[in-house]
């Protein structure tokens, strides 16, 4: 199959005459003082430098993957040309810190690697493996699964001692920054050098991304769990590089929803009592939390947000009744929200003050996951006609969007430092969220939303501080992707501790498309839909392209610490599966997944404490 994706070039047009709430005109101001650029990237993928990438069929390199991103058509590993829709702003290739380099070396003849035990095992290993082009235009199921097992298998070769001194480190290690600073391009294009550190079991992974060029990052090497399991020693050694160096470092961890309650305790990695000590660190080095990507979401479960009717989503993992609560809330995002309200009361700093972004984790080099256009995880999950049945579980996600000056890495790297950035599961929805004690309910209809957003009151990523005697107001727009679906509905979910010590959730719709009114029992009517199965197609005869609001919290505690992040609803699109059934004449998909989902955004949080 040969899918090749044009880019689509969109004109904006902003109105800039307009009236405030009291009927009196403005002019724009003559000098912003805030970010009024919204910028899109992926801080999670792999190339053929990854172990696991290589050993699923993936050959393309972080060359390549930068070329892809910025727009270009390249050769896909099984063989087909594609092109990203749409180019992204900024990128980071984050391949696994653990035998960085090893495999592709072996393959190239380095004889010293090649001679060690592990060496040998991988080199018979890789002999034995089908051409991925074979498996991916198979005749049957049967040859497809049969190929497919061959990859899975050989991915267990991926762990394993190849005796890498630190020669061998710092060179792949150079390549890595090289290829970063080749493709950095202020103004236009950002990359960060970076790569994963992947401690486990359970999932304790996470993307190290580094502000610096090459005058500082040739002055580290990348930290594996080989170094040690304990993330808290990664963050020791990313704060011993910051202070060596005057550059900065964070630290982002991924895939919570897998790392069987391990990613957001009430302890620390060795069962001690987290002290400020421990929270200020982490805070510091960890601003961001990566919530959905294509090992599923991990905003929130059913299991803990039962009375969530949207939590349901993209879920990955087996939870059932026997499972303590306590450790399937510290796997998710929304839990740990509340949870570092609880230990802030009790040793008096936030561990878990966090902003959300989304990434792909896609091991193929490709950082596409829009739904009709998605490249699966890894080589052997390219597009062929036997993948909707055989990897159904994946997710088609995700993106980061990030509010920014300018398009460079200080800019950027900044933006993420303060939290002013959100999660996406593809779609490229813009978001503006604010928080404050004065938001008039006709500021949701200026075209100055930012202005007034930030004269008064904070971003997404920021602190309420009480000045006023009342419940706090919080002004939100999302505009629909110009190329993608309309919106269903813009929720408010917030978490908050009683002055009992309750932790406490719940999810407000604030604002929705159409004429639909709550009913009785609290709930909003579904918007409907209009998927075609059959043609994997729909309409966007149904929801909004737009969708602004002031809402006050009607249940607002002014001695009660709370954190509020928005969610966004599209209408139903069609899912990934199903536009794979449409191309290659499936008349039946046995999947685990629905065939039919509502993608959506997730803001960065803002945080009321009480004085």
């Amino acid at each position: 199959m040969r899918r090749v994706m044009v880019p689509i070039c969109l004109l904006l047009i902003c109105l800039i005459t307009a009236t405030t709430g009291a009927g009196k005109p403005y002019s724009p101001p003559l000098r912003q003082d805030y970010p009024n650029n919204l910028y899109w990237g992926d801080t999670h993928l792999h190339t053929y430098l990854s172990s696991d990438a290589y050993l699923l069929g993936t050959t393309i390199t972080p060359d390549q993957a930068y070329r892809f991103a910025k727009g270009e058509t390249i050769r896909a590993t099984g063989g087909d040309d594609v092109r990203i829709r749409q180019p992204l702003d900024f990128l980071m290739v984050a391949d696994h810190s653990e035998n960085l380099g090893a495999i592709p070396a072996i393959v190239a003849g380095n004889k010293r690697l090649a001679a060690t035990e592990h060496g040998k095992k991988v080199a018979a290993v890789l002999a034995g493996l089908p051409a991925l082009p074979d498996i991916l235009r198979a005749r049957t199921r049967d040859e497809f699964d049969q190929g497919n097992m061959a990859f899975t298998r050989a991915k267990s070769a991926k762990a394993g001692d190849f005796d890498l001194d630190d020669e061998f480190k710092r060179e792949v290690w150079g390549q890595v920054v090289a290829v970063a600073e080749k493709h950095n391009d202020p103004g236009k294009f950002t990359t960060f050098a970076g790569y994963e550190y992947s401690s486990s079991p359970p999932m304790l992974h996470r993307n190290v991304l580094y502000l610096g060029g090459p005058t500082d990052t040739l002055k580290t090497l990348p930290y594996s769990k080989y170094d040690s399991p304990n993330p808290e020693d990664l963050w020791a050694y990313l704060e011993s590089y910051r202070k060596s160096t005057g550059s900065d470092v964070i630290s982002i961890p991924h895939n919570s929803n897998l790392s069987r309650g391990g990613m957001f305790m009430t302890v620390t990695y060795e069962g001690k009592a987290i002290t400020p000590d421990y929270a200020r660190i982490r805070s510091s080095i960890e601003p961001l939390v990566e919530v959905t990507q294509i090992k599923g979401d991990s905003e929130t479960h059913p299991f803990i947000s039962p009375n969530d009717e949207f939590a349901d989503y993209e879920s990955w993992g087996k939870i059932d009744a026997t499972d303590p609560k306590t450790l399937v809330r510290a796997s998710y995002v929304r839990a740990a929200l509340q949870t570092g309200l609880d230990v802030e009361a009790n040793v008096g700093v936030n561990p878990y003050k966090f902003g959300l972004i989304g990434a792909s984790d896609a091991h193929t080099g490709l950082a596409t996951v829009d739904e009709d256009n998605f490249w699966g995880k890894s080589g052997a999950n390219e597009p062929s006609p036997y993948r909707a049945s055989a990897v159904s579980t994946f997710s088609a996600s995700g993106y980061a969007g990030v509010w920014a000056k300018e398009n460079t890495r200080e800019a950027i790297f900044a933006a993420m430092k303060r939290r002013e950035v959100y999660a996406t599961t593809g779609p490229r929805m813009t978001l503006r969220f604010f928080g404050g004690w004065d938001y008039a309910k006709s500021d949701a209809e200026r075209p100055d939303i930012a202005e007034v957003g930030y004269q008064l009151g904070v971003p997404m990523g920021g602190d309420l501080i009480q000045t006023k005697n009342k419940a706090p107001s919080f002004l939100i727009r999302a505009t629909k992707d110009p190329v993608g679906a309309n919106l269903d509905r813009v929720q408010i979910v917030k978490g908050w501790r009683t002055t009992k010590g309750k932790l406490q959730e719940k999810v407000y719709d604030v604002t929705w498309s159409g004429h639909r009114k709550i009913s009785s029992d609290g709930k909003l009517p579904t918007v409907g839909s209009t998927v075609n199965l059959t043609e994997a197609s729909f309409q966007n005869t149904i929801g909004s392209p737009e969708l602004s609001v002031v809402w006050m919290d009607p249940d607002f505690n002014k001695g009660e610490a709370a954190v509020y992040y928005v969610r966004v609803l599209e209408i139903p699109t069609p899912r990934w599966t199903t536009y794979d059934a449409k191309v290659y004449g499936l008349k039946e998909i046995q999947q685990k997944q629905p065939a039919v989902i509502q993608e959506r955004a997730y803001s960065s949080p803002i945080w009321y404490t009480p004085r």
